[in-house]
């Protein structure tokens, strides 16, 4: 059972709004459309994480891009701005890296904590509806006080 989620939507910094991102069902997927002959990059999409109650992280959380061999997480950006709901600037997107990654220190507990994604298309690739890449969490969770 995972004790920790990614929200997707309408989410607020501290907030419970969202919408939970599926977990392996494909149901509620984080997506874009984008124009592969363009070059199109999306602009940056608000996510959340999120402890269930009662629960909260200890130590760094991380968070990742996979996929299943496609390489494809090479076109995702995974961007922290401190911790708050400011909408990332044009240097801290262009400094993040693609297919990278972002290590959390601080505590995340039963409020929304805004994390943000940009993904990308090239001028490469076949239209397709793209879902090979996963956004992978990996945190110690503790009983919150």
């Amino acid at each position: 059972m995972a004790y920790i989620h990614v929200y997707k939507g309408t989410v607020t910094q501290g907030g419970i709004d969202g919408t939970k991102v599926s977990e392996g069902t494909e149901t509620a997927p984080v997506s874009v459309t984008l124009n592969a002959t363009n070059n199109e990059v999306s602009s940056p999409i608000k996510l959340a994480l999120r402890c269930e109650a009662g629960y909260q992280t200890t130590g760094a959380v991380d968070v990742s891009l996979v996929d299943d061999g496609s390489g494809n997480a090479s076109k995702w950006k995974i961007i922290l701005v401190d911790g708050t709901d400011t909408t990332p600037s044009q240097t801290q997107t262009d400094n993040a890296i693609y297919g990278g990654a972002i290590s959390i220190a601080d505590v995340i507990g039963t409020g929304n904590y805004i994390i943000w994604a940009i993904a990308k298309a090239t001028n490469d690739e076949d239209p397709q509806n793209d879902e090979s890449v996963d956004i992978q969490v990996t945190a110690t969770i503790e009983a919150s006080a």
